[in-house]
């Protein structure tokens, strides 16, 4: 139960109870597709074989939006479609127009719809009210954007804002990167891009490479900036950070375990875990940045 990425939020104001919060999504869970549906998107419960849509240990809570999207791929839509236009040129003398072409993959579409299989994946979110948390596990905005918008018409008078820092990722990265002072919780691993800031943007990446070395120092002279830099927290935790204040790949690293006997209290356990280093290692990667930006 490790969050393997981390799109940061500060929450602004948070006044519901996990009770209330659980009645809140309980009335939005998610429903399969409908025959003609393409897409259902829902509630459901953190846990495979959990009944509770909010799972609560401690001051955190977890939650989880569920996806149900019919596997319709584009070429068995155009190819089905190929094959009725060439019968309606047959049938009408001539090829089919732009119009009637579209005509026909939409009814082909809607032909295939009650017959595609079916793929449901899950999104989760970490939220700690007191520490102002919350934390989406998502490897791009669009995801964490989902959960977001279906959290809104779930639940009123909830405002998260993203998480902003003095220094923005890339120029703190940059710097690192061109000699400068890193605090000790941290180390720079062997992996980082660097972007052109021209008009062009050309990119540099380097892998399982030493980042200190006078070639990455003549990039950053020549104008070019970090946008990614993999990094270690206290050799604990490995991650990329990314100039829009993502955190990918995350890794645990030496981080002990106590023995459990159902999957429950492994569950359980990882969360625990997960989110009490996360609420170390989040001010730090805070403090790195030159501090939080005050709210307006």
């Amino acid at each position: 139960m490790w969050f393997r990425n981390l799109q940061i939020y500060r929450i602004a104001d948070w006044k519901i109870t996990p009770a209330e919060l659980e009645e809140k999504l309980s009335q939005r869970a998610l429903q399969e597709c409908l025959r003609m549906e393409m897409q259902s998107i829902g509630w459901v419960t953190p846990r495979d074989d959990g009944e509770s849509f909010v799972h609560v240990l401690g001051q955190h809570m977890l939650i989880a939006l569920g996806v149900d999207k019919k596997l319709l791929p584009a070429t068995v839509i155009n190819q089905l479609a190929k094959e009725r236009a060439v019968e309606l040129e047959q049938q009408q003398g001539y090829k089919p127009g732009r119009k009637q072409i579209k005509d026909i993959k939409e009814a082909v579409t809607i032909e295939l719809l009650p017959r595609a299989f079916s793929q449901q994946r899950k999104t989760y979110a970490w939220i700690d009210p007191v520490g102002g948390w919350f934390v989406i596990d998502a490897s791009n905005l669009g995801k964490a954007d989902e959960l977001i918008e279906t959290l809104f018409k779930s639940v009123d008078n909830i405002a998260l804002k993203p998480l902003k820092t003095h220094l923005s990722p890339s120029t703190a990265m940059t710097g690192w990167l061109s000699g400068g002072e890193l605090s000790r919780s941290f180390t720079i691993d062997q992996h980082c891009e660097l972007r052109g800031k021209s008009d062009e943007k050309s990119t540099v990446s380097y892998n399982h490479h030493v980042l200190d070395s006078e070639e990455i120092t003549r990039h950053v002279k020549a104008g070019k900036e970090a946008i990614k830099v993999a990094m270690t927290w206290q050799n604990k935790i490995s991650f990329i950070l990314h100039e829009n204040m993502q955190l990918k790949r995350i890794v645990p690293l030496d981080i002990l375990k106590e023995p459990v006997e159902s999957d429950e209290e492994l569950f359980n356990s990882d969360f625990i875990i997960m989110t009490g280093e996360l609420m170390k290692l989040l001010p730090d990667v805070v403090d790195i940045l030159g501090g939080e930006e005050a709210s307006t």
